[in-house]
């Protein structure tokens, strides 16, 4: 089977997508400077670098480089921004009693600088979390970035990636919600498919074949969790019925097409699903790490959907590997909403 390509490679062979500018707010962060580095090398983004002025250059230093075109520090609390964002901030928060004089204060923290830049259109997307909490990097997004019109709740998935020798079943997959939301209700499961399927065409370009997932195949068990996960495929085929979805379904029976044709025969879904919808983060989380760390699987991730404008997270353990694909998935993304 031809395996989709990673993000970087991706962009690099799309030569449509408009060279946008990339806020990092770790800019002192060695993983993060090296992978803006080899972003900007690689052609794929300028890269703004957010941080400390001399902290910044002594990582590029340390990697033989120095900031210029394509590759820029801002230090929040002497940017030339730093009134327009305080002002654009009080307005956005003042109904949460934010005074102008704590709007000044909260755009000199990074994650909030970082974001203003892509609320105020000087940045097409934002990266963060390489320090920060996946919580903060979450909240600042959604107070800053704020919802997608279309969105009814922001989620999150992480693309997986087989390893140069997979299995026969092997392939690149989207597992969601792995990162963000704990224990989602029908309508949330149903969201996220639906957010899921637009980002396996966007990041995988492959047509969406959605599994939701459980611990049952087809009523093989009862439990409200199981009646959950059918209650939202059946949403989903009265409200979504464009994609390919199957439900409910053990991880084999969505992953093996020798199990999938005896558990769910006749399925387009069962044995060949490239979206895999969890239950809960419980599931999800467990599922994506045992994948990455048994299954030699590459996770890219917690990629963050239903903002406004792009917004990504990092692992507090990522590689500048994972700090580059990151960069070229907020590239990818905003090249969409564009």
């Amino acid at each position: 089977m031809t395996q989709p390509l990673p993000p970087s490679a991706l962009l690099g062979q799309t030569p449509t997508v408009k060279r946008s500018v990339i806020a990092l707010s770790e800019g002192s962060d060695p993983r993060v400077v090296a992978g803006a580095i080899a972003a900007r090398s690689a052609g794929l983004a300028d890269l703004i670098l957010v941080g400390v002025q001399a902290d910044v250059e002594a990582e590029l230093l340390a990697l033989g480089t120095a900031s210029g075109p394509g590759l820029t520090i801002h230090v929040p609390h002497t940017s030339p921004f730093r009134a327009e964002f305080a002002s654009a901030y009080h307005e956005l928060r003042q109904h949460k009693g934010v005074t102008p004089e704590a709007a000044a204060k909260a755009v000199q923290d990074p994650l909030i600088y970082a974001a203003m830049l892509v609320r105020l259109g000087h940045a097409a997307g934002t990266v963060g979390g390489a320090v920060a909490t996946t919580s903060d990097v979450v909240r600042t997004a959604l107070q800053v970035i704020g919802k997608a019109p279309d969105a009814s709740m922001v989620s999150s998935f992480f693309l997986m990636y087989p390893p140069e020798n997979p299995t026969a079943d092997g392939r690149a997959m989207l597992y969601s919600d792995c990162g963000l939301v704990i224990d989602p209700n029908v309508d949330e499961l149903v969201a996220i498919a639906a957010a899921s399927a637009k980002s396996c065409k966007q990041l995988l370009r492959q047509d969406p074949k959605l599994a939701m997932l459980s611990f049952s195949t087809k009523g093989s068990a009862k439990h409200p969790t199981v009646s959950k996960v059918t209650l939202a495929t059946e949403a989903l085929h009265r409200t979504h019925p464009e994609l390919n979805v199957d439900g409910e379904l053990q991880f084999d029976a969505a992953y093996s097409p020798e199990i999938g044709d005896r558990k769910s025969p006749g399925s387009a879904v069962a044995g060949r699903a490239n979206v895999m919808i969890f239950p809960n983060l419980d599931a999800g989380n467990i599922a994506y790490k045992i994948t990455q760390r048994q299954g030699g699987y590459s996770a890219i991730g917690p990629i963050l959907q239903g903002l406004a404008q792009p917004a990504n997270d990092l692992s507090r353990g990522c590689t500048a590997e994972d700090v580059l694909e990151m960069i070229a998935v907020t590239v990818l993304q905003a090249s969409q909403s564009s």
